[in-house]
C-alpha cells in the first residue's frame, strides 16, 4: 500500500518552555524541544521522570504551567484534546469489547461522519496484517494481536502526531520484540510522526530515530540510539541507558590526544574527544561488555587500559553473555560482559583476573565533582545486590 493511499504526512511538534507544576513538585521544568515530521521520537525514563506528563500534555489531557504546545507550527496550548490532531494508544489497548475488530477500527471514523468508514478501516488492517480477522471480536485475539488492533485504530484517523503510551508494556518479552519491528515497520510505511513514551531502553533505542532521556523533568541527553549508547554526557545517562563502569579521578595529563586520569592510583587514558571536561576531577567510563578477561596479568600495550589483579565475586549467565563481577581493591566492583564463544565460564567465583579495554572505547562525563557516579535505582533487589557487591568487596581488602 502506498502511502498516500492511507495516511497523511506527519506534523512537527514543538514545545517552547513548557513547565508543569503540581502542588508540592515541578513535573516538568522549562522544557524546550522539536520533533521533526514524519520521525520516531521516544521519549526515555524512570518512573517520575516527566514523560508521561510531557505526553498528557501534547495530548491535551493537561494544560501546561506555562509555555507553548505546536503542532504544524499550529499553537494548540489551549486546544481541547479532541481538537488536535493526535491520537494515543496505551498500553491497556482500550477495544470495545462488544463490537467487531472492523467496528473498533471504523468507530472513530463513523463517529466524525468520513465516508467510506468500513473501506478506510479494512485498509489500516492490511496496514498492521490484520484484515482477516476483521470479523471477530477483541477477546478472541493474543495481546500482540490486540495491540495492532489498537494502533490500526489510532492511525486511521490520520492524525499529524501519534502518541504511543508504553504499548508494549503488557506484552510478553518475545512478543514485545516482535512488535517493537513491526511499530517500526509501519511508522516508516505510514510516515506520521511517532513521540513513543517508554522506560525500556531497548525498546527505545530499538525502535526511535531520536531519543531523549528524561530525568526530573529535564532532558539530559537527545540523540540518536547508537549516539547516546556510546558517548552518554552524564551519569544518569550513562548508567539509565544501559550499565556503565565509572571511575572518578583527577586529571593528572592531558595532551592532544587524550587525557590521563588517575583513579586509586592506577592510570586510565581517555580520547580528549570522548571526554566532556578535561581538567580537575573528573568521572569516565567504560561499558562492560567492551573489557576483555584475562587469567593471568597481559603484557602492556599503547592504546590499551589494564585494570587488575581482581577477585571474580559473581558469575551470572544470561544466555548470549555471562556477566562477571570484579571486585578491584581502591577501584570497587566492575562489571564485564564476556559473549559465551565456548561452553562454561571464562573465570569463576573467587579466581583472580586482569580486565583490559581499548583506550578509544572509554569516555568522560560532564558532571561536576560531588555528582554520585551511579544511578540509584529505586527497587529494594537492586539495593541488596548494591550492599551485597560492597560487602563481598570489604572482605576481598580485608583478607
Amino acid at each position: 500500500m502506498a502511502q498516500s493511499d492511507f495516511a497523511e504526512a506527519g506534523a512537527d511538534l514543538e514545545l517552547v518552555g513548557i513547565t508543569k507544576r503540581f502542588p508540592g513538585f515541578t513535573a516538568i521544568d522549562e522544557l524546550d524541544l522539536l520533533i521533526p515530521a514524519g520521525s520516531f521520537f521516544a521519549l526515555l525514563g524512570p518512573s517520575g521522570c516527566g514523560k508521561t506528563t510531557t505526553l498528557r500534555l501534547v495530548a491535551g489531557l493537561e494544560e501546561p504551567t506555562s509555555g507553548r504546545i505546536l503542532i504544524g507550527g499550529k499553537d494548540v496550548t489551549g486546544t481541547k484534546s479532541f481538537k488536535r490532531p493526535v491520537n494515543t494508544v496505551f498500553q491497556s489497548y482500550a477495544l470495545f469489547p462488544h463490537m467487531s475488530v472492523l467496528e473498533n477500527v471504523a468507530f472513530g471514523l463513523r463517529r466524525r461522519g468520513i465516508s467510506d468508514a468500513a473501506g478506510k478501516a479494512h485498509e489500516a488492517l492490511r496496514l498492521v496484517e490484520l484484515d482477516h480477522l476483521a470479523a471477530r471480536k477483541p477477546q478472541q485475539l493474543s495481546g500482540g494481536q490486540q495491540q495492532r488492533v489498537a494502533l490500526a485504530r489510532a492511525v486511521v484517523n490520520r492524525p499529524a502526531l501519534l502518541l504511543l503510551d508504553e504499548p508494549l508494556g503488557a506484552l510478553d518479552l518475545k512478543l514485545r520484540r516482535q512488535m517493537q519491528l513491526e511499530l517500526k515497520s509501519i511508522q516508516s510505511e505510514v510516515g506520521l510522526t511517532f513521540l513513543h513514551v517508554t522506560h525500556d531502553q531497548e525498546e527505545a533505542m530499538t525502535m526511535a530515530d531520536t531519543v531523549a532521556v528524561m530525568n526530573k523533568g529535564r532532558i539530559e541527553q537527545m540523540g540518536a540510539p547508537e549516539e547516546l549508547y556510546e558517548l552518554p554526557k552524564t551519569a544518569f545517562v550513562a548508567n539509565f541507558l544501559g550499565q556503565s563502569n565509572l571511575f572518578t579521578g583527577d586529571v593528572t595529563s592531558s595532551e592532544k590526544a587524550s587525557i590521563i586520569v588517575d583513579v586509586g592510583g592506577v592510570k586510565i587514558e581517555v580520547p580528549t574527544s570522548r571526554a566532556q571536561r578535561h581538567t580537575g576531577e573528573v568521572t569516565i567510563g567504560v561499558r562492560p561488555e567492551k573489557l576483555m578477561l584475562y587469567t593471568s596479568a597481559p603484557t602492556a600495550t599503547p592504546g590499551v587500559n589494564v585494570l587488575g589483579p581482581g577477585r571474580v565475586t559473581d558469575v551470572s549467565f544470561s544466555g548470549v553473555s555471562t556477566q562477571y563481577l570484579v571486585a578491584v581493591p581502591g577501584l570497587g566492583v566492575i562489571t564485564v560482559f564476556a559473549q559465551n564463544m565456548e561452553f562454561g565460564p571464562v573465570a569463576h567465583i573467587g579466581e583472580e583476573i586482569w580486565m583490559s579495554w581499548k583506550v578509544e572505547h572509554g569516555f568522560g562525563l560532564a558532571d561536576e565533582p560531588g555528582i554520585v557516579p551511579r544511578f540509584s535505582a529505586d527497587t529494594d533487589t537492586a539495593t541488596i545486590a548494591t550492599q551485597r557487591r560492597h560487602q563481598l568487596l570489604a572482605e576481598i581488602e580485608e583478607g
